[in-house]
């Protein structure tokens, strides 16, 4: 099958240090690839991949102006994939809404994966004009917040198998990873250790716009502790081994997070998990398996010593039953091959009328919808 992969600009394939989409994209790419696959992936220059590269950007934007603005590059970036949809079977975009006016002429079948969150006002129309885009969630909760729009199927993340190996022993350490930000409420997580008794480590990203959160509200908790340290960002490298020799991994969100790549991640390393009911968080966790699920603070540190105690092979088996790389590629695969289909059968293309009905071959039927947001 001749596959498309369209990837954000923001950061490479995969990203040097943090990313989520990027990284699902990548990770989607070379496991399409070894699978026997004819594999291209638009992204930026600097990406690292086993597919065709078409580079959309010389690097990723974060490292060129902070990626301040993205519209005009993901712009450039459809029209370049508009000009070699000939040399397709499948087009599978991962940059939100940028191509939905673009793909309405396309004679080549697309499929959408929304890796953000839905539940921000300003979406709902936009997915309202365009509810015959075929889409993709990353969870069955990311879907809630938008009107009927025409899902094609639920995708969970996956890894390949051994990236971040499995740890027998784990360590008497907590961990927080991920992005130094309001909703992720990295508080939580040091009130949480404190109240534990436990030390924190925290390995995190810090976007400009977090910089006074960070600044006013995180920093000065963490200098108030001395078994508290902020690590930063870390490499694949260092995450496995962090990871790895971690007790357990804090999830303390406070917002729909419509996956939480992390939570996966510490479960190849078999390294149980304390995360906040929210989001996608119940149905990628299983709870007394992977972790605790939680409500609140108390119940967060009566969990921290149940979740340390945990088999942790259990944890690891989980992650190899429900969340591999393999799995991910073949759920997709399956999807390309009914659209494929669909797209021969039935004719090329939709097109919407001028009172934004659609008569795509796909109609959307009553379901529940991004912007490229922050994961």
């Amino acid at each position: 099958m001749r596959i498309a992969q369209i990837a954000p600009l923001a950061e490479s394939c995969p990203p040097k240090l943090y990313g989520g989409t990027e990284r699902v994209v990548h990770f989607l790419t070379e496991e399409l690839v070894g699978q026997g696959h004819d594999v291209t992936l638009f992204a930026a220059g600097d990406s690292q991949t086993a597919a065709d590269l078409v580079p959309c950007a010389p690097k990723a934007l974060r490292l060129i102006d902070g990626a301040q603005n993205l519209v005009p590059h993901h712009l450039s970036m459809v029209e370049r994939v508009r000009r070699k949809l000939d040399e397709f079977d499948i087009i599978h975009l991962h940059i939100d809404l940028f191509h939905y006016p673009s793909i309405q002429t396309w004679n080549t079948p697309t499929v959408t994966t929304l890796h953000g969150r839905l539940d921000l006002p300003e979406l709902f129309d936009c997915y309202q004009t365009f509810s015959h885009v075929p889409l993709v969630s990353i969870s069955d909760n990311q879907r809630l917040p938008l009107p009927p729009v025409n899902w094609i199927d639920t995708v969970y993340h996956g890894l390949p198998a051994q990236l971040l190996p499995y740890s027998a022993e784990g360590g008497d350490y907590l961990v927080f990873l991920g992005r130094i930000s309001p909703e992720k409420r990295p508080d939580r997580a040091i009130e949480l250790a404190v109240r534990s008794g436990k030390p924190l480590k925290i390995a995190a990203k810090i976007d400009a716009v977090d910089q006074e959160y960070w600044d006013t509200h995180i920093r000065p908790l963490v200098e108030a502790h001395d078994t508290i340290e902020y690590i930063g960002e870390v490499d694949e490298a260092e995450k496995a081994t962090l990871l790895a020799g971690a007790g357990a991994l804090l999830f303390p969100i406070d917002w729909p997070e419509p996956f939480g790549l992390v939570m996966i991640e510490a479960m190849s390393c078999g390294t149980p998990i304390v995360a906040w009911k929210n989001g996608s968080v119940p149905e990628v966790m299983d709870d007394m398996v992977s972790g605790r699920i939680v409500d609140s603070m108390d119940e967060a540190v009566a969990a921290v010593k149940e979740v340390i105690a945990m088999d942790r092979a259990a944890v690891r088996a989980r992650f190899e039953e429900r969340f591999t790389a393999e799995r991910m590629a073949k759920d997709y695969v399956s999807i390309y091959e009914r659209l494929i289909t669909e797209h021969r059968t039935k004719g090329s293309g939709f097109m919407l009328s001028e009172e934004g009905d659609t008569n795509s071959p796909a109609r959307a039927t009553g379901a529940d919808p991004v912007i490229l947001t922050r994961g």
